[in-house]
């Protein structure tokens, strides 16, 4: 498995968990709610079926940005080397390592760290379209692009 094919895995395998960890509590928050229904009365039933309702919409809009974040590493292909910064490419720096994806942090492979960024966070709307010897400046730090894969 090459560097490309194993960032792209470890962001599935994240992606994925805090998948599993929504449909958890939103199966809980379904559990709640139906036990609610059937042993409480008057006011303070109310009261906590809101705050059941509310957190279920809560993780319904989680599970919905689970989906597009999905969605864009569905559209990353690791077995292909970018030229420049795009998304699926793996750009060094002098100042730090990126994947980028999805913005899901810190990762490290092959004994490297990495961050994760999605096009459309603003390091990620900098790199995108660099290539090797272009410099970039972020947060008042100019850095150089030493490689691209």
């Amino acid at each position: 498995m090459n560097l490309k094919e194993k960032l792209h895995q470890l962001c599935l395998d994240i992606v994925n968990e805090r998948n599993a960890n929504i449909q958890r509590n939103f199966a809980s928050i379904q559990e709640a709610m139906l036990s609610e229904t059937k042993s409480s009365a008057g006011d303070k039933h109310e009261t906590g079926r809101a705050m059941l309702q509310l957190e279920r919409e809560k993780l319904g809009n989680q599970l919905l940005e689970i989906e597009k974040v999905t969605a864009i590493l569905q559209k990353v292909n690791p077995t292909i080397t970018a030229k420049q910064g795009s998304l699926g490419a793996i750009i060094y720096t002098s100042q730090a390592n990126y994947f980028i994806s999805v913005s899901v942090g810190e990762i490290s492979a092959n004994n490297s760290t990495f961050y994760a960024i999605a096009s459309n966070t603003p390091i990620g709307k900098l790199l995108l379209g660099k290539k090797v010897g272009d410099t970039v400046s972020f947060r008042e730090q100019v850095f150089v692009i030493e490689k691209v894969l």
